[in-house]
């Protein structure tokens, strides 16, 4: 048992082996698109692993046998994303104390007498011994698969050796190994992205990234998780720094199973979804809006996105106004639809199709989308037209002044304001208040037939709804005219290039990246139809992705968390 580790005197040692693998590689921080100038590029960042991220590499390391549990360090969501939080992530104390009760409980289990064989590959010749070398050969290609790169020399002497000292201890072969596996498990060569920057050779005064970093950079963006062997060996063999052989890599990525994942997850963080956590509604109002009906909203808008975007290859705006989607009974309820599941499947996911007639169209009249933007007890066309507004178009609504009066919105039973387009009239009639209003209760009015938790309704206290909109000084008619206008708008498309690029460096582009992503990539965009796996495979196959600009700032990540 790792809890048998007898750790104490131990983490000193494996603390030593963490700190000298953070700074023996040398880090200049760096980054390179489509054809682009020598410009186009910025700095690397070191990003802490993603909850999502760390959970995966353990699966696809370890397999579904091992069970993950523990409290995770909180991500964090900067400029809408939490792939650029990351990137300005450390590990707190307790952060770290966390991160090492993980590691120890895998490494108890990887080296249990049930999984020992299943996952180690070697046996020592007497398991009360050390055996180095066969406590080399699994930390050497354990620690490949953790690290994204191969241990040095040095690296993996001093976890061997470590190894045989915790064993000496206990007498015991296995409780070593175990804690060997543990310092892997807890170095921050795990659990940040610690990219390595080199000379171009075939650009003289300019850096790229080095092939193992371009590996992860790569397989973190399409597949959210660490590079496979067939990548890290296209990394070993120098075939990721040649045109051929990164497409070719980026060629067999795109069409794995984990292309999904990887959709999934640059959904999920760009719409926000980790929200769902803590998404509740008053229960009084809304009895049937339960925590497996969050949970049921949340996964049809991310089964819609999959189905439109990677099995279909449609086109992204066709997002915004698709009738296609799939259902479970649980949301056939909500939606008052009815739901045909096979005998003895009464939570069956089936696909659906709205009727050409309904208000159902697109991700945003899904129940996911109105329920998350929404108070509790009401709707919100303000948050619902600020999240059009900044999620789907990355356009900045003001906060509201710090004195703002909402009692005229909040009063739901006023005779005289019966419904929210009246109330929010009354409330933008002050000067303060009608500057924001502008841009975001135009879009979001559209969207009021659908209430709180994502429930049709047409009237609001006996009075008909009224859901016409405005977008660029174009007037829609509900949510179909309103995904429509999405559908047409050049701010939507341009913006799912800046969040896609931003998810992928794991940074805010920079000015000279950002010029390149409005013209080159959003025109190479536009030309292979709006394609999210053709997005992906532009990026992904341009040097500007892996091409680093130096910043003249060191960065602050590992020092403050090593020290």
């Amino acid at each position: 048992m790792i809890n048998g580790f007898k750790y104490n005197g131990m983490l000193a040692a494996f603390a030593t082996v963490a700190l000298a693998a953070c700074t023996q590689a040398e880090v200049d921080v760096v980054y390179t698109g489509l054809e682009a100038s020598p410009e186009v590029g910025g700095p690397a960042v070191m990003s802490r692993l993603t909850q999502d991220q760390y959970r995966n590499i353990i699966s696809d390391v370890f397999g579904n046998t091992v069970t993950l549990g523990g409290r995770f360090e909180p991500d964090n969501r900067v400029g809408h994303l939490i792939a650029v939080g990351a990137g300005q992530a450390s590990i707190t104390a307790s952060g770290l104390e966390q991160y090492d009760k993980m590691a120890r409980s895998l490494a108890e289990q990887i080296t249990s007498e049930e999984n020992r064989e299943q996952y180690l590959g070697c046996v020592p010749e007497v398991s009360t011994a050390p055996d180095d070398s066969c406590s080399r050969e699994v930390l050497s290609r354990v620690g490949k698969l953790l690290f994204r790169r191969p241990l040095s020399e040095m690296e993996l002497e001093r976890y061997v050796q470590a190894s045989a000292d915790a064993t000496l201890k206990v007498d015991d072969f296995y409780h070593g190994l175990g804690l060997g596996l543990a310092g892997l498990l807890s170095s921050p060569q795990f659990l940040f992205r610690h990219e390595v920057t080199e000379a171009d050779p075939q650009n003289p005064g300019q850096l790229r990234l080095n092939a193992y970093s371009k590996a992860s950079r790569l397989s973190f963006f399409i597949w959210n998780t660490s590079p496979d062997p067939a990548l890290l060996a296209a990394a070993e063999n120098g075939e990721l720094h040649t045109k051929r052989g990164l497409q070719k890599q980026v060629d067999r990525m795109l069409n794995s199973p984990l292309l999904e994942d990887g959709v999934r997850a640059f959904f999920i963080d760009m719409l926000e979804f980790d929200r769902f956590d803590t998404l509740a509604k008053d229960a009084t109002i809304y009895p049937k809006f339960t925590f497996a009906a969050a949970d049921n909203a949340r996964e049809q808008t991310l089964k819609t996105v999959i189905d439109h975007l990677v099995t279909k290859n449609g086109d992204y705006r066709g997002l915004f106004t698709t009738k296609d989607t799939f259902l479970t009974p649980l949301l056939g309820s909500m939606y008052r639809v009815p739901v045909m599941v096979p005998d003895g499947l009464p939570d069956a996911w089936v696909p659906y199709t709205f009727d050409e007639g309904s208000q159902q169209a697109g991700i945003i009249t899904q129940a996911s989308f109105v329920a998350l933007h929404s108070h509790p007890g009401r709707s919100s066309p303000t948050l619902r037209g600020m999240a059009l507004r900044e999620v789907l178009m990355c356009q900045i609504v003001p906060d509201p002044p710090g004195a703002v009066n909402f009692d005229i919105i909040q009063d739901t039973f006023n005779p005289n304001l019966k419904t929210v387009r009246l109330r929010l009239l009354a409330h933008s009639s002050e000067p303060m208040c009608a500057g924001c209003h502008k841009i975001t209760d135009p879009m979001g009015l559209a969207l009021e037939n659908f209430d709180t938790a994502g429930g049709f309704r047409s009237t609001e206290n006996g009075v008909p709804i009224d859901t016409t909109g405005e977008l660029d000084g174009k007037t829609f008619e509900g949510p179909d005219g309103l995904g429509q206008a999405l559908f047409n708008s050049p701010a939507v498309t341009e913006c799912l290039v800046n969040r896609v690029y931003a998810y992928g460096t794991g940074r805010k582009a920079t000015k000279a990246e950002e010029d390149w992503l409005k013209t080159t990539v959003k025109n190479r965009f536009a030309a292979d139809g709006y394609s999210v796996p053709q997005l992906l495979r532009s990026i992904a196959t341009s040097d500007s992705f892996y091409r680093v600009i130096p910043s003249e700032a060191k960065s602050e990540i590992a020092s403050s968390f090593l020290n």
